[in-house]
């Protein structure tokens, strides 16, 4: 077995420079030579110049970091270690979106050094590392992997913008084609990681893992989403429900709200797909995704009723969503449910105005084909909604909110359950929370 020591001589090739990416390839150069690929030569520009995209690191960190960032493929011939983080979306029809996967193993095939270990951390289904993958790095390459190069996987547990679980100060879970792999994979990570890793026994086992962590969050989630409709049609408070059961030794303290995002939202799909394959439909994993990505209209049409009680007209009326992206304090917009509101909004007549101070407005633009006004005339609104957690948003003072409203009918819905509600009602505000 290779030692740690020996290992230091290695060069480490990162080949997609997101969320997932980025950190793992500044935490290595820590120790190793590292290489950091990624196709977006935008993207790269701005990591040379020190300027940190994902918001993940910080701007410091880059500018730092001895990792030389390239858009040319040939670098990739370089590395005895390519680590492969890109990200697995879905499609239209939220069926696996390979082409990310498969793009990146074709790249990585024909500029593969001979005897490297290729580490995929990609979110896939049970079986596609060795089923997918490993053929498109063999055809491109010329080599048999086994023989010529080998791989494994260790799948990725990125959670963007948590400081606290960051990549190294998780456990990672490892695993390799044989025994010989596995143990240099485990020292690689070992090697940076203060909690040390978790030697799954297959890099099917490994791949399942991934995909089950996620899928659990999404039925839990589910769960409370479908209690706070419930709730919603009974006249009670979800959020006290919630308290009162918390008090409770072992009752799980899950929360409604959106799931969005490229976790969450995605990878159960990745599973689903799998299981239909095998001939089982995921009846669970599907009534959850359907409840989860049903939230955005159950927010919108109950905005519509709020509005019509307070004797508003809808079509012209103004509404202003604080919050666009996906979770609090991150930049990312992909799979953001907050556009489900605001799409469902628009068809009634409404206005909509939206602010957020991490969301790159152009972006939406291109992602979702929404035109945003962010109302920089403040003008006042019939109503506001605190889609995302934000700290700006956490630490706005009531007298802030209130100053957003046009006349004394005040209309505040707190999808984050942000917001104090016997403040709220001392305020003259109409609360209605998630």
């Amino acid at each position: 077995m290779e030692s740690k020591e020996k290992m230091i001589d290695k060069t480490i090739v990162v080949v997609g420079l997101g969320y997932v990416g980025l950190p793992l390839a500044i935490s290595f150069a820590k120790k190793y030579n590292v290489i950091g690929f990624d196709i977006n030569d935008k993207k790269v520009q701005k990591y040379m110049v020190g300027k940190d995209v994902t918001g993940e690191v910080g701007d410091e960190a880059v500018t730092n970091t001895t990792i030389k960032f390239t858009w040319n493929e040939t670098e990739i011939k370089k590395g005895d270690f390519v680590i492969v983080a890109v990200p697995t979306p879905i499609d239209s029809h939220k069926k696996p979106d390979l082409t990310p996967v498969i793009s990146s193993s074709e790249i990585v095939g024909r500029n593969l050094k001979k005897d490297a270990i290729v580490i995929y951390e990609s979110t896939v289904y049970p079986g596609l590392t060795e089923e997918i993958c490993m053929p498109i790095l063999e055809e491109k390459s010329g080599m048999k992997c086994g023989r010529d190069f080998k791989i494994a996987y260790s799948p990725e547990r990125i959670n963007p913008g948590d400081k606290e679980h960051r990549f190294e100060t998780i456990t990672k879970i490892v695993s390799g084609m044989d025994k010989q792999t596995l143990d240099k994979v485990a020292n690689l990570y070992e090697s940076v990681l203060k909690n040390g890793v978790f030697r799954a026994s297959s890099i099917k086992v490994a791949e399942a893992a991934k995909v089950i962590e996620n899928s659990q969050r999404d039925i839990n989630i589910a769960f409370v989403n479908e209690l706070a409709v419930i709730f919603n049609k009974i006249g009670i408070d979800t959020n006290e429900v919630l308290d009162a059961a918390g008090s409770k030794w072992n009752f799980l303290n899950f929360r409604p709200g959106l799931v969005g995002g490229h976790c969450i939202g995605v990878d159960p799909f990745y599973l689903t797909y799998k299981s239909e394959e095998m001939g089982h439909l995921s009846e669970l994993i599907l009534a959850s995704r359907r409840v989860n990505d049903g939230m955005g209209k159950f927010i919108a049409d109950n905005m519509i009723k709020e509005l019509i009680k307070q004797g508003k007209v809808v079509k012209d009326a103004k509404v202003l969503v604080l919050g666009l992206t996906f979770k609090e304090n991150v930049p990312d917009l992909r799979n953001s449910k907050v556009m489900d509101i605001i799409k469902e909004l628009e068809e009634f007549g409404v206005k909509v105005y939206a602010r957020d101070p991490y969301a790159d407005l152009q972006e939406i633009k291109k992602e979702y084909g929404l035109e945003i006004d962010t109302n920089d005339s403040n003008e006042k609104v019939d109503a506001v909604i605190m889609a995302v957690a934000h700290n700006e948003y956490k630490t706005m003072k009531i007298q802030e909110i209130k100053n957003m409203f046009k006349d004394e009918s005040k209309l505040l819905f707190d999808i984050k359950q942000i917001i104090n509600k016997k403040e709220a009602q001392e305020n003259g505000i109409t609360l209605w929370r998630l």
